[in-house]
């Protein structure tokens, strides 16, 4: 087994994130009592999950000698947002090639390219952080083939690019969820936490993928329920259980068993980042019963998840689940029609 300690690492959070009782929200709904991993609350620009996955992605980069930064994402992507901060903190250059929302009935926008407007949300922080390139491409495009090409440009300008993948989800940004499985395990100690379900907003997999090897790792039986924010079941799981694999072959651990992995496709709606009426109301409980503000496209749908999973009883009165918030609040501000 490789040690995660000998694998190269930048810090961006002082110590690890709370780890909160809800129990304003635990009573309302009245089923299991609900703990939140507030991962809103890492390090860079507005916190979010990804942090955790560029503190090992942006140190595989500099041992590189990169000097560049290229990723990829949607036009209110929190994974770009996240590594355009890591590359002021780090003095390197950054391009963001993204790709236009569907509009409200599921169809590509036109070629003015933002929905929401273009300087709200993560858009307004891809300005403010100093981009050096933004690209706004049609739903659907190529992101990474013409992140290669830009690659393949710069190099011919005697730059050094790395790229990184959609959310940071490959085996090396899956290690900064291995490694939050064991500050979790830590703190489900400290604070009594007994046999918890994890919940967890489930997208380009990285967050779900090295919860589960990290989880595996420390010989731990604690559950994971994925809620999808993008796909059916049927095409997540597939998406999931490769990166466990790819994520433990780097690791050189065990292989880890095909049924640590669920990613429940019921609360996708028309697709991602389109509202749905149950996200809404997640959000609005959360924010009412706990002051906590959850986003519309990850945290929004999979709390949408938890609330259904409990009021049709799969978790009763004498269970604990522990909620993981993946961030993203920035998009809120982007995405306010789907409150009103």
């Amino acid at each position: 087994m490789v040690a995660l300690n000998e694998i190269p690492r930048r810090r961006y959070t002082a110590g690890a994130t709370p780890l909160e009782h809800l129990r304003r929200l635990s009573a309302e709904l009245g089923g299991p009592q609900i703990w939140i991993k507030r991962d809103d609350r890492l390090g860079l620009t507005q916190g979010g999950n990804k942090t955790r996955k560029l503190e090992y992605l942006i140190a595989d980069a500099l041992n590189q000698g990169a000097d560049t930064l290229i990723t990829v994402g949607g036009v209110q992507s929190n994974h770009c947002r996240l590594t355009l901060s890591a590359a002021r903190a780090e003095g390197l250059d950054c391009h963001l090639i993204v790709e236009e929302d569907l509009g409200p009935d599921g169809t590509a926008l036109g070629p003015a390219g933002a929905n929401p407007p273009e300087h709200t949300g993560n858009f307004l922080l891809f300005d403010l952080l100093g981009a050096d390139s933004v690209t706004v491409l049609g739903h659907g495009a190529d992101l990474l083939g013409e992140a290669e090409i830009l690659a393949e440009k710069l190099r011919g300008e005697g730059r050094i690019p790395y790229i990184i993948p959609v959310g940071g989800s490959n085996p090396i940004g899956a290690l900064g969820y291995v490694d939050c499985a064991h500050e979790l395990l830590d703190q489900f100690a400290e604070e009594g936490v007994d046999s918890p379900t994890i919940v967890t907003p489930s997208g380009s997999a990285g967050m779900q993928a090295g919860l589960i090897v990290g989880l595996h790792s420390a010989g731990s039986t604690v559950p994971i329920i994925g809620i999808n924010v993008s796909r059916s079941q049927a095409e997540q799981e597939p998406k999931i259980v490769d990166l466990v694999d790819s994520t433990a072959r780097f690791l050189d651990l065990p292989h880890v068993p095909r049924d640590a992995t669920t990613g429940l496709g019921d609360y996708v709606g028309t697709g991602y980042a389109l509202p749905t009426p149950e996200m809404a109301e997640a959000v609005r409980l959360f924010a009412r019963t706990e002051g906590i503000l959850l986003d519309p496209v990850y945290t929004g749908k999979a709390a949408a998840g938890l609330i259904d999973l409990i009021r049709s009883g799969r978790f009763p009165s004498e269970d604990t689940v522990v909620f993981v918030h993946s961030g993203g609040v920035p998009g809120l501000y982007a995405r306010t029609q789907a409150f009103t």
